[in-house]
């Protein structure tokens, strides 16, 4: 069932999926969606906070396409902005990266992967203007 929260900074919003991780177990996808600038980035500094990586070490993977952080779980954080779907985004292997154990996948514009994964928490985050974000979560 969705659940919707509003944010009034990026440090709300960081500190929101700071309290998500709590409810996820190794394997699990978190797909991020939103416009440019909505705070995507913002939420997996704060998966990887609460999974004890420095979250200045976070940034966007827009070129590189996938960067790895190691903290008490590895977090995967995989940006499809640049990639059009299906079979570019099947060449970057996810799944296999994300068979790993121990281990989460957060990926900003994840409505660019061909299927989503079973199980997938689905984060939506929408630009209400200024620092304010509604952020909805949706977990299966």
């Amino acid at each position: 069932m969705p659940r919707s929260f509003v944010t009034t900074s990026e440090q709300e919003t960081v500190d929101l999926a700071g309290r998500l991780v709590g409810e996820l177990e190794a394997g699990a996808w978190v797909l991020l969606k939103g416009d440019l600038g909505a705070g995507k980035t913002a939420f997996v500094r704060g998966l990887a906070r609460a999974l004890g990586v420095d979250p200045a070490a976070v940034t966007s993977p827009t070129f590189v396409l996938v960067q790895e952080y190691r903290g008490d779980l590895r977090l995967l954080h995989v940006d499809l902005y640049r990639l059009e779907g299906g079979t570019a985004v099947d060449e970057l292997g996810l799944d296999d990266l994300a068979a790993e154990e121990n281990t989460i996948v957060a990926v900003e514009w994840g409505e660019r992967l061909p299927a989503p994964p079973r199980g997938a928490v689905t984060v939506t985050i929408e630009d209400l203007g200024e620092n304010t974000r509604r952020v909805t979560i949706d977990t299966p």
